[in-house]
């Protein structure tokens, strides 16, 4: 670990500036969740479209009444159940967040991460912090404090340094404006650890009303272009794409590990067996494959259950289509 100066990292919060800290899921870009002119400064640090809600993390379940309204029976379960942890709930906005950090939507998004250094500087700052994760709006997410100073550098007030992220992709967002809860975007909670805690079924819609993080086509994306093929067609097509002169980057599954020597690829990432090793790796993986000069990727998707439904969903949005 680096750099852990609680007092100094208040401090920046409390004079309008930018922190840098980690999560179990992915490093966010914070500031005072209730101070507009900080709110702002992370959209412009990021390019992020100012309509884009931005995650209010906040120190404990116990907190919830002071940021939200009207907060339905199933998302009080699912607070006392997965607080804290890789779980964003979306409610109504209590009066305290100001509409500059909701995007100007009357629903606010609130989670308690798991991370000793994240609640630290919580409960010593004694307010929210809005955070979306410390990259450039629609690139690869951070997982270690390098890859924040790499990607943002000065724009950045202070880096907390708390180590590589556990989890390594960003919470699961409920909807739970109502009792009739659904997945707006798959994390780190599973949809079966949900389903068992409620004891009803949630629905994972493909679209939704409700703007929440992470929604964009193309997001979580490298600088090399992501291509979504078959587990059966892969190494056939990275022979194609390599005979066409591309530099490719292939996400090997674990069913064809005895495949690397068949491979004609510029560089091979060996996907772990493990979903929780490879949700971990993924955006370090997308990383080291633009730094080893890849222009593609080809990768499969995993089953999509447990947390292969987030990896499955991360690939897709770093599959889709550029912007111009």
């Amino acid at each position: 670990m680096g750099d852990i100066d609680i007092d100094k990292a208040v401090g920046v919060l409390r004079a309008g500036g930018l922190v840098a800290l980690p999560t179990e899921t992915v490093y966010g870009l914070g500031a005072d969740a209730e101070d507009p002119a900080a709110v702002a400064r992370i959209f412009q640090t990021k390019g992020r479209p100012p309509n884009h809600p931005l995650i209010v993390h906040i120190g404990g379940a116990e907190h919830l009444a002071d940021w939200a309204e009207d907060v339905p029976e199933a998302a009080r379960l699912l607070a006392e159940r997965f607080w804290p942890g890789p779980l964003t709930l979306v409610l109504r906005r209590g009066g305290r967040v100001p509409l500059d950090t909701t995007g100007g939507l009357e629903t606010v998004a609130l989670r308690v991460p798991d991370h000793p250094v994240a609640l630290e500087l919580l409960n010593a700052f004694g307010g929210g912090i809005a955070a979306p994760s410390a990259n450039r709006f629609g690139s690869v997410s951070p997982t270690t404090a390098d890859h924040v100073r790499a990607e943002l550098g000065d724009g950045v007030d202070f880096v907390l340094d708390g180590g590589p992220c556990e989890v390594g992709v960003e919470s699961t967002i409920v909807d739970a404006t109502s009792e009739s809860l659904s997945i707006l975007r798959p994390g780190g909670v599973t949809r079966e650890d949900l389903e068992q805690a409620l004891g009803r079924p949630l629905d994972v819609p493909s679209t939704s009303e409700v703007r929440v993080p992470g929604q964009h086509p193309s997001h979580y994306a490298p600088n090399a272009r992501v291509v979504l093929v078959d587990p059966d067609e892969l190494v056939a097509e990275t022979r194609r794409a390599h005979e066409l002169g591309h530099r490719v980057g292939v996400f090997l599954p674990s069913s064809l590990a005895d495949a690397p020597g068949t491979v004609r690829a510029h560089a091979v990432v060996s996907v772990p067996v493990s979903l929780d090793a490879y949700a971990r790796g993924l955006y370090g993986y997308l990383r080291e494959l633009d730094e080893k000069g890849c222009d593609l990727i080809l990768a499969s998707l995993p089953a999509q259950e447990g947390l292969g439904l987030a990896i499955a969903n991360r690939l897709r949005r770093a599959a889709g289509p550029r912007p111009a």
